[in-house]
């Protein structure tokens, strides 16, 4: 597990950069570590989940080091562009993380003026040219029909007065470290397998059914669970204090198996 500095003291890209230089470092000593070079896997949870998945990306680039056998993404944030996708409208309101209080979070992870969380709901924060740039791989016809027929998906009315100077400010939100399923499919093509977990009650919940869309659409080998009866935080609340989900043993085993079978 890697140590890494935390927001707000550290905003981004302050963590990224740590978890980069860990990479590196161990990767390039791995077998001082007791670990096969050719059996290297990268893992992270919800904003751990994102840097993971654009570590991954990052590395794919490098020759100097060993590839990545495989990448495990556990309920990972993977876009900034569409804070109104279907998971986020059915769990607004779920305990421990819904839509504004995940908004607040990854918002102060960015930047400290939190007046941004209102036009990030109100997708104001990313001009339509832009907007435009990612309907496909943010449809919400992706998410398989068994999942959407839990409520209705409501298209999000833009309003069409974009803040562009707002956009200014956020633009990190849509770039390859922060947003890795936005990323080229000459990039998504080099990934290696790919592990999914997703939960059912869970804004992120979609954002990992779309990385898996555009993943098998590139030719890119993946497993996925999905917890139907899960929420945000699969490892954070893993018999933590008097809480114990059945769902938490459910992930954290079908992560074992899967990494035992590469």
């Amino acid at each position: 597990m890697t140590e890494y500095r935390l927001a707000p003291e550290y905003l981004y890209p302050t963590q990224f950069e740590d978890c980069t230089s860990a990479a590196e470092y161990f990767m390039k000593n791995v077998e001082n570590y007791g670990v096969s070079p050719a059996h290297i896997v990268i893992c992270g949870e919800s904003i751990g989940g994102t840097v993971a998945a654009s570590l991954v990306q990052k590395l794919t680039k490098r020759t100097d080091l060993p590839k990545v056998q495989a990448q495990v993404l556990i309920a990972p944030f993977l876009q900034g562009v569409n804070f109104n996708l279907l998971s986020y409208q059915q769990n607004r309101w779920v305990p421990f993380i819904g839509q504004a209080d995940f908004l607040y979070c990854i918002f102060l992870y960015i930047t400290k003026n939190m007046s941004i969380v209102d036009f990030a709901l109100e997708e104001t924060h990313i001009p339509e040219e832009r907007r435009k740039e990612y309907e496909e791989w943010l449809n919400p016809n992706h998410v398989p029909k068994e999942i959407k027929m839990r409520g209705d998906y409501t298209e999000h009315q833009i309003s069409p007065n974009p803040m562009d100077h707002v956009y200014s400010l956020m633009e990190a939100i849509t770039g390859p470290t922060l947003a890795p399923l936005l990323s080229e499919d000459d990039v998504i093509q080099q990934l290696p397998k790919t592990f999914i977990l997703t939960c059912e009650f869970d804004v992120l919940r979609d954002d990992g059914l779309l990385y898996k869309k555009r993943l098998e659409h590139n030719g890119v080998p993946v497993s996925w669970c999905h917890l139907k009866d899960g929420f945000h935080g699969v490892f954070l609340l893993y018999r933590r204090w008097f809480l114990n989900f059945t769902f938490c043993q459910r992930g954290l085993d079908s992560v074992v198996e899967y990494v035992k079978s590469l």
